[in-house]
């Protein structure tokens, strides 16, 4: 099968995720407004427990997928196979889950109307095969989906979401845009798949990896999502979930541009390990682990430095607790970029993610002991803080595991790193010093970005960066490319 290059694919992901960024942008303002504060914590809080049941409906199954269609995405036959197999899979674990959902939440349930339309969220999983076209490495059609899902989504908000009364409708356009979404790749899979029949039996096989990468997405739901669900239920305050949520979609926003590498590479690695050239496979996370480094470190700065302008006029009033929130979230861009990359791209290619799910149940356990000590006293401001303690911790562990079992060598993964924060911390100051004598506004917010942008690419240029010049000059600008080699 013909597959797109890397850094096709990578692009694809990465306007997709450009996409996913700016929208955001474009609604969260109004949404903030129009909503308020406490819709906005009760999105947020009803958002939570639902996302316990599409985990538990998807069960591990979407990397799981990914890794196994990668593994025999050049095998036609197999390929087949291994698709009926888990989609029968999906199908039985998702109606399972669609029946305990309506039972446990739908009915005489403080948010029970809520709930109800999303249901179409829970049956969404069950339409969703963009696993399968991660696993062939064929990004092009999920990133053409889901653009045009969230470019209708944007259209619907501005033209029905008015009040805080129309919370309603918002949970509408959210289920329902993301079902139709999951429904249409369903066009394109006959040209991929022919179905064989399956038998219950040969089911048995994938219950156990499954449920080997179900532990660690519920893990990692503890403190990405129960955080949320402790927050309303702790601080006697809805508000600051809202508060919570807000600063946290920011940070995840940015996060997105780092993390894409993971989705891109993991099917790639998983073939590349399955056809025995683990040298390759070597080279393929050293390059990845620079461009962590190179993109993460300047986002965490960035986000520190322009939340006080960003806040005041994006959110709009009521919400000047999420400046702070911001600027402590920020870290976890770096941890959680490595975990990433050491976890859902590397120890699941080589089938060791019961190694991440260790890291990530520690990691766990830890954000909920302190969640349980600081959100009465601490609220919004005690979940950011414990989250980060967390995700500090678990790629503390996953760096120590690789590390000692050789599978990575440390300075591998750290390599040049400080040169990165060393020229963020310089971009950092540089910006501040911009800010100062300028006002809170989109324009001032503007300005501070370019001026960061600037002074982070020329010092990169300026100190002659290899990845840089590799990676992004020498594709835009070989004929520079060529000229800055002959000058070493």
């Amino acid at each position: 099968m013909k597959k797109d290059s890397i850094t096709k694919n990578y692009i694809y992901n990465v306007i997709y995720q450009i996409i996913v960024i700016i929208l955001p942008i474009v609604t969260t303002p109004y949404v903030s407004r129009a909503l308020g504060a406490e819709a906005i914590g009760t999105y947020g809080y009803v958002i939570s427990i639902v996302t316990y049941f599409t985990l538990v409906g998807t069960l591990g199954l979407t990397n799981y997928g990914k890794r196994e269609i990668a593994y025999v995405q050049d095998d036609k036959e197999k390929r087949d196979k291994v698709f009926s197999e888990l989609f029968l899979f999906r199908v039985i674990t998702t109606t399972f889950t669609i029946i305990v959902y309506i039972v446990t939440l739908c009915i005489y349930n403080e948010y029970s109307i809520y709930y109800q339309i999303l249901i179409f969220e829970v049956l969404a999983m069950l339409f969703d095969i963009s696993w399968f076209f991660q696993g062939i490495e064929n990004f092009k059609k999920v990133v053409i989906r889901n653009s045009i899902v969230k470019l209708v989504s944007i259209i619907l908000i501005f033209v029905f979401i008015k009040k805080p009364s129309d919370l309603w409708i918002y949970f509408c356009i959210y289920a329902i845009s993301n079902f139709l979404g999951n429904v249409t790749l369903w066009f394109k899979i006959k040209k991929y798949i022919k179905f064989r029949k399956v038998k219950l039996r040969d089911l048995k096989k994938h219950i156990k990896p499954t449920i080997s990468l179900f532990i660690p997405q519920i893990a990692t739901s503890i403190y990405t999502v129960l955080d949320k669900t402790m927050l309303g239920n702790l601080s006697n305050n809805i508000s600051e979930v809202g508060f919570y949520e807000q600063s946290q979609k920011i940070v995840k926003l940015a996060l997105t541009l780092v993390t894409t590498i993971g989705a891109v590479m993991m099917p790639r690695i998983s073939n590349t390990y399955a056809n025995g050239d683990k040298e390759k496979v070597s080279d393929y996370m050293k390059k990845t682990f620079n461009f962590v480094w190179i993109a993460s470190v300047p986002i965490m700065f960035g986000i520190m430095v322009t939340s006080q302008d960003l806040v005041p006029w994006f959110f709009g009033q009521g919400y000047e607790k999420v400046t702070d929130l911001m600027i402590w979230s920020s870290p976890i861009i770096v941890f959680i970029s490595l975990s990433t990359v050491i976890g859902s791209q590397f120890l699941m290619s080589i089938k060791k993610q019961n190694i991440h799910t260790m890291a990530v149940i520690i990691g766990s356990i830890i954000n909920v002991v302190l969640n349980l000590i600081l959100l009465r006293n601490y609220a919004s401001m005690g979940a950011v803080i414990s989250t980060v303690i967390a995700e500090l911790v678990i790629t503390i562990i996953e760096i120590i595991y690789i590390t000692c079992y050789k599978y990575i060598k440390l300075k591998d993964i750290f390599y040049k790193s400080y040169k990165y924060f060393i020229i963020g911390l310089i971009m950092y100051v540089c910006v501040w010093i911009v800010q100062y004598n300028l006002n809170a506004s989109i324009t001032s917010t503007v300005i501070e970005v370019m001026v960061g942008g600037i002074v982070y690419v020329g010092l990169l240029i300026l100190t002659r960066d290899q990845f840089l010049y590799q990676y992004v000059i020498n594709k835009v600008f070989p004929k520079i490319n060529n000229k800055h080699k002959r000058e070493i």
